[in-house]
């Protein structure tokens, strides 16, 4: 009914929820298992992912869990055990192989004792670079200068879309059964959507498995991420994926030139509701949202990388601490970019930055992974 009255008084959304939304899609999958004559034995999975966005530029992260005990415990396989081209950054959509090595030094000696869960991740590529880095430590107010700003980053991917609470329920069936990971606030139906049953298993409520999980603290975020082989982004990374680099191919290639290299939101420099189009889903509801929007909701105002929702829906927590030469190991803060749902439009912007308690879990709060080099600590 809202969407409906305020298209009538002439407001106009450019709205596309997205299909890919949640893990990929994958299917027709096959595990068999081979002796070698000097390598041990090997498992080799074949599946396919036919989504036909997956690109170079915009891959999907592919990972492997397994479970020797009748599904009680999974684990991650890590990516420096597997070869084949199906594991990781998958850059093209078709039929693909992970092999898996050293089994032999696993506790289970044949596949009747597996059971083997393979996952994939929408990406974008954020290519090598320089970009115009404009947030300032502690918000400005590290009157030391002794931090530095790093503006040139090496190529990361960065996940199209916040973490969504059907993902998020995934994670906690394999990992959350004495509550971890879980509050009660998360029961409510308009802001977030997940049921916690009787025997310690988790649902989401009708309609809600395409919104971005919230209620979640940073250890929680990280916990999530590290289940799947990923970690948060740091704030450089985050407002690069957003402003792009001053070349959107990269410094090596230096082909495509960013044409507005200090856009003040990923869509350029428009305010988020300008000539009546939303742009994000931001404080109010006269972006058609009262609360979280799907991801993907704003598609067509994602950053040059074709990544979603950095403005608005939820704030997105980071790696960094909140550091000054002041508060340096005093408090522990984390930083959270984007702004949110209850955010006014200006804090929606590409440098704004918010303060949170890691334990903190609020309704406003979410996250979305990165896969990339480890940053110096």
């Amino acid at each position: 009914m809202l969407r409906k009255l305020l298209l009538s008084m002439g407001m106009v959304f450019l709205c596309c929820p997205c299909s890919h939304s949640r893990w990929l899609e994958i299917s027709d999958v096959k595990v068999n298992q081979y002796s070698t004559e000097l390598a041990g034995p090997k498992v080799v999975a074949e599946y396919d992912i036919k989504d036909p966005n997956i690109s170079p530029a915009a891959p999907a992260y592919v990972f492997v869990r397994y479970s020797i005990d009748s599904g009680r415990t999974w684990q991650l396989i890590p990516a420096d055990s597997l070869r084949g081209n199906g594991f990781d950054i998958v850059e093209a959509p078709g039929r693909k192989e992970i092999i898996w090595w050293g089994t032999s030094h696993t506790s289970f000696t044949d596949l009747t004792q597996m059971d083997i869960r393979i996952r994939g991740i929408a990406m974008a590529r954020v290519p090598a670079g320089e970009f115009v880095r404009k947030t300032l430590p502690g918000a400005g107010r590290d009157e030391s200068k002794e931090i530095k700003l790093d503006a040139d980053l090496p190529e990361f991917y960065m996940a199209k879309y916040e973490t969504t609470i059907s993902m998020y329920v995934d994670y906690l069936n394999e990992v959350g059964g004495e509550g971890a990971g879980f509050n009660a606030r998360m029961a409510n139906s308009d802001r977030c959507g997940i049921v916690r049953d009787e025997n310690n298993t988790y649902s989401v409520q009708p309609g809600r498995d395409q919104y971005p999980v919230n209620y979640v603290s940073w250890y929680d975020a990280a916990n999530f991420l590290q289940w799947c082989g990923l970690r948060l982004p740091t704030e450089a990374e985050w407002e690069k994926a957003l402003r792009g680099g001053l070349y959107l191919d990269g410094d090596q290639a230096r082909g495509k030139p960013n044409p507005l290299p200090e856009r003040r939101y990923p869509w350029g420099d428009e305010s988020p509701n300008a000539d009546g189009v939303f742009r994000c889903n931001f404080d109010g509801a006269d972006d058609g949202f009262d609360y979280t929007a799907p991801v993907g909701s704003f598609a067509k105002f994602s950053s040059p990388y074709g990544i979603c929702d950095l403005a608005g829906n939820v704030a997105e927590w980071t790696l960094d601490w909140y550091t000054t030469s002041h508060h340096a190991g005093l408090d522990g803060f984390r930083v959270a970019r984007g702004g949110s749902w209850m955010a006014v439009r200006a804090a929606c912007d590409a440098i704004t930055q918010a303060t949170q308690l890691p334990l903190k879990e609020s309704s406003i709060m979410g996250f979305r992974g990165v896969r990339g080099p480890n940053p110096p600590r």
